[in-house]
């Protein structure tokens, strides 16, 4: 539709009495693309703003002003990049196809800051950024003479993933089948686990104390005498 036609090229001369119909064509062209992006940006930005940038007729002196007022540091920018990405960590063996593009976007993001990284360099640094579960990965990476390409390091890395969950999913099917097969065992000979067998301590309850069983309570004794409830003691022989 050609709307950014007045972003592109410049302001043509107003139309006179002696211009062209070709020159009168070329300058509503230029004025309605000029109207349409006006709208289209003052419609969009923020109302935060606006107050900041002034009143404008053409579409470039706005888009200028607003690159005035709203434009960042590159050192800055720079700065707060390379320190995100050093202190980025893959802490688990998932994810590790985003947590690479992701360092990858940053280090394009540098590169247009004129901060050059290499290819090795950023290899090696998401290497290092990379959790324990991937040390052998690592290991057998440093003892390849050829080195890789960041396509070529993702890749790889996703294949080792994939190789890292299935082995923890075969280590928790070995030990969920180690334990049916110990429960199994002990049902099958009628006895309990090792940790259902909980030791009782003898106890009385009649005088709360853990020295005797309320049979033998010498408290309890007494005080079934006292109320006639004791029984009477057999004599041997008789």
């Amino acid at each position: 539709m050609d709307i950014d036609y007045a972003i592109r090229k410049e302001e043509p001369h107003a139309p006179t009495d002696t211009s062209t119909s070709a020159e009168v064509a070329l300058y509503e062209q230029w004025e309605r693309s000029n109207r349409l992006s006006m709208m289209f940006i003052e419609t969009h930005i923020s109302a935060s703003i606006c107050g900041s940038i002034g009143e404008h007729d053409n579409v470039k002196d706005l888009l200028k002003t607003i690159d005035e007022q709203f434009e960042s540091s590159d050192k800055a920018l720079a700065s707060t990049l390379m320190t995100r990405s050093s202190s980025m960590r893959l802490i688990r063996i998932k994810g590790v196809r985003e947590h690479i593009m992701h360092m990858r976007d940053i280090a394009a993001q540098l590169k247009k800051l004129e901060v050059d990284i290499s290819e090795s360099f950023l290899v090696h640094f998401i290497l290092n950024s990379l959790s324990q579960q991937y040390s052998a990965f690592k290991i057998s990476y440093n003892t390849y003479k050829e080195k890789w390409s960041i396509n070529e390091l993702l890749t790889r890395c996703v294949q080792e993933e994939a190789r890292l969950l299935a082995e923890m999913g075969e280590s928790a099917l070995l030990t969920t089948q180690g334990r049916k097969k110990i429960q199994a065992k002990h049902k099958g000979n009628g006895k309990a686990p090792i940790h259902a067998i909980i030791k009782k301590e003898s106890k009385c309850f009649f005088c709360k104390k853990k020295e005797h069983m309320k049979k033998d309570c010498f408290k309890h004794k007494l005080w079934l005498d006292k109320k006639g409830l004791s029984k009477p003691q057999e004599v041997s022989g008789q």
